[in-house]
């Protein structure tokens, strides 16, 4: 049988589902700052699986994915427990901004952990949020995606050790592109790694990916892989699946050389190899003459793509794979 399960006001007993918030602070006008969390308490023994998502507030896929989980995961035939923070950085997602705009000294929230209890208004949320992530989770993922300006494809970022590496193959069938992580990110990622628990950075959808058939196909492929970890390590019943092939390497972003109008090549595709100094993009004016191009910095594939047209100066263009071989 499990144990009683508490975070902040949830509290889930063996066999249902608990709401509530991990309160960080409260504001001049009496509302509390605080992270919603959602306790789905199995019947039997078994890891924590804890899911993140809303740490960067334009990126809402991880609301949308802890929703489907929330109504397809029964606790009475769940083995351990599945944590749900559909959204860690509320002031910034209500904003619709990447960061909390009241908060211009730690932007950023996916940089600053652990955060500090007595530091900036977003580092207090991230040190809340990661003392009870610390304290329950045995694995995290935490869902990203190309957010107001681009659009990412099925990838992810893992460090290289074994529990880690079995945690990214759990991810299932449709995700083969594992990059390095950057161990000394300060996110939530690093934080459980710095902890000796697996933990993944996860990259799906954003800008061209929106409407309403688009979301909801990006959220069921979230889904699905969160199901497919849930499976693996016995939590629920069932097989799952994994991929064939998986690639390895790491991240070069490519920003904007000048202002402008950013124009993709239409041959290129997501997740296909290319060779160094293939087109990727270029920039025109606003008189629409040619200005600059993006070429690819070595061999490798696109697994994020601006799809914003307009662009300034050092901006996000491109989250280019520079792909060193097969795990």
């Amino acid at each position: 049988m499990n144990e009683i399960i508490e975070i902040g006001t949830a509290k889930a007993n063996p066999g249902t589902i608990a709401e509530g918030k991990m309160i960080v602070e409260t504001l001049a006008g009496g509302g509390d700052i605080a992270i919603p969390v959602t306790i789905m308490n199995g019947i039997n023994d078994g890891p924590c699986f804890w899911i993140n998502g809303g740490i960067h507030g334009d990126e809402p896929e991880g609301i949308l994915t802890c929703s489907l989980l929330k109504k397809s995961i029964d606790p009475k035939n769940l083995s351990g427990s599945v944590i749900l923070v559909p959204v860690i950085n509320v002031p910034a997602m209500e904003a619709a901004e990447r960061g909390n705009p009241l908060d211009t000294f730690s932007y950023d929230m996916n940089r600053i952990y652990p955060g500090r209890k007595d530091g900036y208004f977003s580092e207090r949320i991230a040190h809340i949020h990661k003392e009870w992530m610390v304290k329950f989770a045995d694995m995290e993922i935490s869902i990203h995606s190309g957010g107001s300006h681009s659009y990412l494809a099925e990838a992810m970022f893992a460090a290289t050790d074994e529990k880690t590496q079995e945690l990214s193959r759990a991810m299932g069938e449709d995700w083969r592109v594992c990059l390095y992580s950057n161990v000394t990110s300060k996110s939530p990622m690093a934080v459980m790694s710095e902890n000796g628990k697996p933990a993944l950075t996860v990259e799906l959808g954003g800008r061209s990916a929106t409407g309403p058939g688009k979301f909801l196909e990006v959220g069921n492929k979230l889904h699905k892989a969160c199901v497919n970890i849930m499976t693996h390590y016995k939590m629920i019943e069932g097989v799952p699946h994994y991929p064939s092939l998986r690639q390895k390497g790491y991240q070069q972003a490519l920003l904007a050389p000048k202002s402008g109008i950013f124009l993709s090549n239409p041959k290129i595709n997501f997740l296909t190899m290319m060779k160094k100094n293939d087109l990727i993009a270029t920039i025109i004016n606003y008189q629409g003459e040619e200005i600059s191009k993006i070429m690819a910095p070595e061999d490798g594939m696109i697994f994020g793509l601006r799809a914003l047209p307009n662009v300034t100066i050092g901006e996000w263009c491109c989250f280019f794979a520079i792909i060193e071989g097969d795990w």
